[in-house]
């Protein structure tokens, strides 16, 4: 799988993160930013679904309603084995769900990521986000055709 088709899947995540946090109208989309809400860590398809789907759609196919505002089209997270030779790259998702990547379209690392949010979410300690960060990959590979 290419670096920069994982690297526009992380991207994603990081405009929908972005928005969440600011609580401001997207100019020209419609699109209202609001807080992102808490989710169970156990439930990667709850996070999923709170996190993702606006951009990525509820199938994982980047057709989610928040798709067409954005600058890069979504990432169809069902081909990610695909495109990975038949096999889901489990740990560059999970690197990416984190931010562990600076990619272009994401900003820089200092930019807003999941793992930040996950880390807040949870205790002083560091396995809630690891749980979380667990959790929405497994979900992300079930999505995979």
């Amino acid at each position: 799988m290419s670096r920069r088709f994982i690297a526009v899947a992380a991207a994603i995540l990081i405009a929908v993160l972005v928005a969440a946090l600011s609580g401001q109208e997207v100019p020209g989309s419609g699109i209202k930013k609001v807080p992102a809400p808490y989710t169970r860590a156990s439930s990667g398809k709850e996070m999923y679904v709170t996190y993702c789907a606006s951009c990525h759609g509820k199938d994982g196919k980047g057709n989610g309603p928040a798709a067409a505002a954005l600058k890069s089209v979504p990432t169809d997270l069902t081909q990610l084995a695909a495109s990975n030779g038949g096999r889901f790259p489990e740990n560059h998702v999970a690197q990416t769900i984190k931010g562990d990547f600076a990619t272009p379209s994401h900003g820089s690392r200092d930019m807003p990521v999941w793992g930040a949010l996950f880390a807040s979410m949870g205790t002083t300690s560091d396995g809630s986000m690891q749980l979380r960060v667990r959790n929405l990959t497994k979900y992300i590979a079930s999505l995979q055709q």
